[in-house]
């Protein structure tokens, strides 16, 4: 009875540590976003500058990712991510002690390096453990947990903005920084390595690069990914500065999205065993579709209601959770021997499309939600497209099936 105790709290905290290093992966994005407006006017910087800030912290997210990976497969999982917690810290530790522009630049550079391992090795310590329909489970209650964090987050962070300024919320993240360090010293196991040490080269993921299926599910995962960030890093200056929603408030509209989401996977976890999964990703293509035309009529009549835009959004969020929760595991294992190579290519590829793209509705952004809902409007048409591809594969909808 006692090992039985032992064993269970062993995994219970196990999976709290999980859930802390996903928790920190989410509000290191979301956390700061209702800074911009503060941080725009502290350090006098034009809409495409305080963008920077997410697109310098997805560039450090992307660059570690490739060394992540494979020396998450070379090492193990467990000191790859003390270290990049300690990166993390440190990156926290000079945005919250920055006198210009450009130390918060490089603390939020060092975040998103940081930031890296935890984010993507969390999951693969339970796919190292799990088989995939169980993988796809807990999946959908990660998602679960990690975007009500998200959507928790910009709330916290209007508030803490409000009450203590641009720098509280690095504050916020240094704390929870170092609570996922110490978690992680204590209770994160040592992955058991294979006998075959692989060597560390980028011509390791050339494979990876060849193999047709891998790289369509990629394509669709990358294109699914970009339209929330973009809404994400466009929005408080959208809202706050154009469309005069006030502090206080603005975190609510943006935490509705993720909230959504969170709610959706969870729901979607306790279910998804009920139903044949390539039935279900086709409901999930005609949510798509929906989604487009909603937000296609939101840019052409260019709203000005806040509450509108979101609700136009939804849709969109809404047709992610099924193929987020089954593709993404199952991306992971199409190559079983690689996968922190695979899913070093698959986040690095997403967060840098979602930087230029950042960049990009930064530079056109001209005060309204025209612009921008044309770009999500085009990302949304690459993930319809993709997503058909996917369902026509029978190498792909096999494994789905079986």
């Amino acid at each position: 009875m006692t090992t039985l105790i032992k064993q269970s709290y062993t995994k219970g905290m196990l999976l709290l540590t999980i859930v802390l290093m996903d928790l920190l992966a989410g509000t290191e994005f979301d956390l700061f976003v209702p800074s911009f407006p503060e941080l725009q006017n502290h350090f006098y910087l034009t809409p495409a500058w305080v963008e920077a800030l997410l697109s310098i912290n997805f560039m450090g997210y992307c660059l570690s990712l490739f060394f992540v990976g494979s020396l998450a497969d070379r090492y193990g999982r467990k000191p790859i991510i003390l270290m990049g917690l300690i990166l993390f810290i440190i990156g926290s530790v000079l945005c919250l002690w920055a006198i210009s522009y450009n130390i918060v630049f490089i603390g939020r550079f060092l975040q998103g390096i940081g930031i890296a391992a935890p984010a993507i090795l969390s999951f693969l310590i339970i796919a190292d453990s799990y088989p995939l329909k169980k993988q796809q489970f807990f999946m959908a209650m990660l998602n679960g947990v990690m975007n009500t964090s998200v959507a928790i987050a910009p709330v916290i962070g209007s508030y803490v903005t409000l009450y203590f300024h641009w720098q509280g919320n690095f504050i916020a993240l240094l704390i929870l920084g170092w609570i996922t360090l110490v978690m992680t010293m204590l209770y994160i196991p040592h992955h058991t390595l294979s006998k075959h040490k692989d060597i560390f080269s980028f011509r390791r993921y050339i494979p990876l690069l060849q193999s047709k299926p891998l790289m369509l599910l990629m394509a669709n995962i990358i294109f699914m990914f970009v339209p929330y960030w973009i809404f994400v890093g466009m929005s408080p200056l959208l809202y706050m500065k154009d469309l005069r929603v006030s502090l206080s408030h603005f975190g609510y509209y943006q935490g509705i999205l993720a909230l959504v989401f969170a709610l959706g996977s969870v729901l979607f976890g306790l279910i998804m065993h009920r139903y044949a999964q390539k039935k279900i990703l086709y409901v999930s293509s005609k949510i798509y579709i929906v989604s487009l035309i909603i937000i296609a009529f939101i840019t052409f009549t260019n709203s000005t209601n806040p509450l509108i835009i979101t609700l136009a959004f939804l849709p969109f969020i809404i047709s992610q959770i099924i193929p987020s929760n089954i593709l993404v595991p199952l991306c992971l294992n199409f190559m079983p021997q690689v996968k922190g190579k695979v899913s070093a290519i698959l986040q690095g590829s997403r967060l840098i499309l979602a930087a230029l793209s950042l960049q990009v509705a930064g530079y056109f952004y001209t005060g309204s939600f025209h612009n921008i809902g044309i770009l999500i409007s085009g990302f949304i048409v690459m993930v319809i497209i993709t997503h058909f591809f996917i369902i026509k594969n029978q190498e792909l909808i096999t494994i789905i099936d079986e």
